[in-house]
């Protein structure tokens, strides 16, 4: 009795976790999926009869999953939970509802972390786009100040410090001081060399084009470099996620063996000790290696 007290709970569970992922999904997309039924609706409304009602159906289904795999794609995070229920469901266990739940920050904390070096990128390169265009302008035979209004609005590279730039080179203002400033966001460190540049040529008479010119060059050559140093390191990192994965491995050979594994590790006081002693491990080992990989990548 205890057994099926145990797996009707699990089950229960199981059907709890689907229902609030299914109801976060409706609140999250709501708005469009309500236009979407309305024009599903509409279209089947001339039918009549039980062909429609059947589109009608589908229809709403096609509608759910849209959401729901709307709702992964904009919080990824959060496919930890399907995951999470899966495995609890096969291994009969509360324990990896557990673990889905507390691997969701980290998980979402990973996510914002690569979002922000993505985004750094994406910035790092407009500011050389920005060298290139203020170049172009000058070359052009416009004037500095307004050169520079030129390229930041054919760039859009600047973000929210756009602004404060423009209104200095439109208004007469420091712009090497503006330029400094936007130098200490994400991404726009680079910044501090065009500011570096403008305030030479503004107070010692050298050339701003060739002063850019070079600071371009120079931009280009470091992202070159760090791409290719990316491209080896790629091999290091294909290693990293197959050793990772190999715990895994054993896993599903045991269960396709008819082992059960997920019934030992969660349910048996040994099981518990390797699991908690082989999770240990694997993080250490994770941390371990991503962070000489990392160090490669930063040197």
């Amino acid at each position: 009795m205890t057994g099926w007290a145990q797996t009707g709970s699990l089950w229960g569970a199981t059907a709890c976790a689907a229902l609030a992922l299914w109801f976060v999904a409706r609140r999250d997309a709501g708005g469009r999926a309500r236009g979407r039924c309305a024009a599903v609706a509409s279209d089947s409304g001339g039918s009549g009869g039980g062909a429609a009602g059947s589109r009608s159906a589908m229809a709403r289904t096609g509608v759910l999953y849209a959401r729901v795999g709307e709702l992964l794609r904009k919080r990824r995070e959060w496919a930890c939970a399907p995951v999470a229920v899966l495995v609890a469901a096969l291994g009969e266990s509360w324990l990896p509802l557990v673990a889905g739940a507390v691997a969701v920050p980290f998980v979402r904390r990973g996510l914002r972390l690569r979002a922000a070096r993505a985004a750094d990128e994406r910035a790092d390169v407009a500011v050389t786009a920005l060298c290139a265009a203020v170049v172009g302008e000058l070359r052009a035979g416009r004037e500095p100040g307004h050169a520079l209004i030129r390229a930041v609005r054919e760039t859009r590279g600047l973000g929210p410090a756009e602004s404060s730039v423009l209104a200095a080179a439109r208004f007469g203002g420091d712009v090497a001081a503006a330029l400094h400033r936007a130098s200490r966001l994400p991404g726009l460190g680079s910044l501090a060399g065009i500011a570096a540049c403008w305030r030479v040529s503004v107070d010692g008479g050298a050339g701003l084009a060739t002063g850019l010119d070079r600071l371009e060059g120079a931009l280009r050559a470091e992202r070159r470099r760090r791409a290719e140093l990316r491209a080896r390191l790629a091999g290091a990192w294909s290693t990293v996620v197959v050793l990772a994965l190999l715990p895994l491995a054993g896993l599903a050979m045991g269960a396709a063996l008819g082992a059960r594994p997920l019934r030992v590790l969660l349910h048996t006081p040994a099981g518990l000790a390797c699991l908690t002693t082989g999770l240990l491990l694997e993080t250490l080992g994770l941390f371990w290696a991503g962070r000489i990989v990392r160090a490669g990548d930063d040197g």
